[in-house]
């Protein structure tokens, strides 16, 4: 019925690891406690972690709800770290004339607000100057800084 090559291959398919060929775990359209991120800046540790097909996760949510919003600060599990990051797109359905994206997507930042790349690839939201302005203190994070690295707003 089955000739010794094709018996072999079967095998090699079915000895390798099914995480390696597809997540076990469903998409979450709400960011919530281990929900998978999309890194969109250039930073070094973003860049690894999505060329090897492990993305961040979220680890806790700075706000009362615990569910992530358009500006909201997360904590991330990326590469065996803990970052910090701002949600700069999401999936689930938002606000009147603010756009919903295809991915949940995060810039990595650091304790101050400066952040970590120094390019953002995808457009992000306009609402988000007005979000982060509010956001950010005198003597507390720059958020500013993030928007002077967007090249695109939508």
């Amino acid at each position: 019925m089955f000739n010794k090559s094709a018996l072999l291959r079967i095998s090699s398919l079915l000895s390798q690891p099914a995480s390696k060929n597809f997540h076990l775990s469903s998409t979450c359209n709400e960011i919530r406690k281990l929900a998978r991120l999309r890194v969109v800046d250039n930073s070094e540790i973003g860049k690894r972690a999505m060329a090897e097909g492990k993305p961040p996760r979220c680890i806790h949510v700075y706000n009362k709800t615990e569910v992530g919003l358009i500006g909201d600060r997360v904590l991330v599990a990326i590469k065996g770290e803990k970052k910090k990051a701002i949600l700069v797109g999401l999936k689930q359905n938002q606000k009147p004339k603010v756009p919903k994206f295809d991915s949940n997507n995060i810039v990595l930042i650091d304790d101050s607000g400066t952040p970590l790349g120094t390019r953002i690839h995808v457009p992000i939201p306009t609402i988000l100057r007005t979000i982060l302005k509010e956001r950010t203190h005198a003597k507390g994070a720059d958020y500013t800084k993030l928007l002077g690295i967007a090249s695109k707003f939508v």
